[in-house]
């Protein structure tokens, strides 16, 4: 995904952080790259260290399309929720897919429907990589 970064910085208590701005949301997020990288646009993944829990982190979407937005200590990542064979699932944001462990049950229907997930920003990383 093609993303803008702002800038990066850090705080005593937090990992390298980059303000970012997508095509559909704004936020700070773990930044897995250069420190010194320079403001601009850059190609990244996006992976997500938390595990996917029904109603405590993950919760069905009041809108479709997708988001990403600040939540309090949280960043919240709307997208499409794909859920694989073996057990997984992966949120699909704006083309970009995004494995994501999954921690007990979720309900039948939720394969394929939009999804918010609230998720500690240190606990999002982007990794960027050239083309």
């Amino acid at each position: 995904m093609l993303i803008d970064v702002e800038k990066i910085a850090r705080f005593p208590w937090s990992p390298w952080l980059a303000q970012i701005q997508t095509p559909f949301g704004r936020t700070a997020v773990r930044w897995c790259g250069d420190e010194n990288a320079e403001p601009g646009e850059y190609h990244v993944e996006w992976t997500v260290d938390a595990e996917l829990t029904w109603g405590r982190n993950a919760k069905p979407a009041g809108a479709a399309g997708a988001e990403v937005r600040p939540g309090g200590h949280c960043v919240v990542l709307r997208g499409l929720l794909r859920l694989t064979e073996d057990g997984a699932a992966v949120l699909d944001l704006d083309g970009s897919p995004i494995l994501l462990d999954i921690a007990g049950p979720l309900p039948e229907d939720v394969d394929g429907t939009w999804i918010e997930l609230f998720v500690e920003r240190e606990k999002i990383s982007l990794y960027p990589y050239e083309l």
